[in-house]
């Protein structure tokens, strides 16, 4: 196999990278993320002796390093997949993918400052948005997008409902408050702090009302925020219950397959079917379960149960 395939199947979604050695390729460019992110919050410690600071650099050059040969990596390898596959444009289209994107601001910061006369704070701080690259490591990110993009009509719709109510509270709170407290509630979008930390339940005491008409208003904008935020969070909640559901259901198929597929007196891949599980977000208990699952129809129905 040509090492551009074999890089491709060992870094992205193949078989190898479920294998020990693309699991730990893996794992090891997560650490190397945690550790770049820790020295960028650690760096920003006042009084650290000149001999910690070095290291931290020495960790962001390595960290450069190793993500600038992953991205020209990806880019060279990319073309192995189909979507890709034509050498110029197949790459550029990779390029303005969201992971790609993501792993070239992940070093952008580092080459701006050489080459720039940019606040070298403002890039030092800006490599913190490489824990962005995690989300192509950790199974439960990804979780996390799809259900964000399963529900996005059901959030955009909750997201417009709340700008409306917002709107409406800084307009209300404009009429009424207006003439008693004209530097805080003197317009509308002056009155909009207020709202966003009113809504939010926050309530940080800064602006208050003061009119008897004022309180009143407030507190109904107070209890409409405790109903409005809440919204998304169980939006959110109940499209995380729903898609682990599927995933499981999901597993419970693939679990079948290999069973059927293996025949009586067959052996299971059961170190594969427990990658496909952690792929999907699921642990070594749902495969467990999925067993008994299993076992409990088939006893049922009268049928040999599986191999534990």
């Amino acid at each position: 196999m040509p090492l551009r395939r074999r890089l491709h199947a060992l870094f992205e979604d193949g078989p190898a990278a479920r294998s020990g050695p693309g699991r730990w390729a893996n794992r090891l460019l997560a650490g190397l993320i945690l550790a770049n992110v820790t020295t960028v919050v650690l760096d920003t410690l006042p009084g650290l002796p000149p001999a910690l600071r070095t290291a931290f650099q020495q960790v962001e050059q390595i960290s450069v390093a190793l993500f600038t040969l992953e991205y020209l990596g990806r880019l060279w390898w990319c073309v192995e997949d189909r979507r890709y596959r034509r050498p110029l444009a197949g790459r550029l289209r990779y390029a303005l993918t969201p992971m790609a994107l993501v792993d070239l601001l992940a070093i952008l910061p580092f080459y701006l400052s050489l080459f720039t006369q940019t606040d070298t704070l403002i890039l030092r701080l800006l490599r913190v948005l490489r824990l962005l690259k995690l989300s192509r490591y950790a199974p439960a990110v990804e979780v996390l997008g799809a259900v964000l993009r399963e529900e996005r009509r059901s959030l955009t719709v909750t997201f417009l409902i709340l700008l409306t109510v917002l709107v409406f509270a800084a307009t209300g709170i404009h009429l009424v408050e207006r003439e008693a407290q004209p530097e805080a509630f003197g317009s509308i979008p002056a009155a909009m702090w207020w709202a966003v930390a009113t809504l939010t339940t926050v309530g940080y005491g800064d602006v208050t009302p003061v009119t008897p008409a004022g309180k009143l208003f407030a507190s109904l904008v107070t209890l409409s925020g405790l109903a409005m935020v809440s919204l998304p969070a169980g939006i959110v909640a109940s499209g995380f219950t729903e898609q682990m559901r599927l995933r499981r259901e999901l597993f419970h198929e693939l679990v079948l397959e290999a069973l059927d597929r293996a025949g009586p007196e067959g052996r299971v891949d059961w170190a594969a079917l427990e990658r496909r599980a952690e792929e999907l977000g699921l642990h070594r208990a749902d495969l467990e379960w999925t067993l008994r699952r299993i076992a409990l129809q088939r006893r049922a129905r009268g049928t040999k149960p599986p191999p534990p």
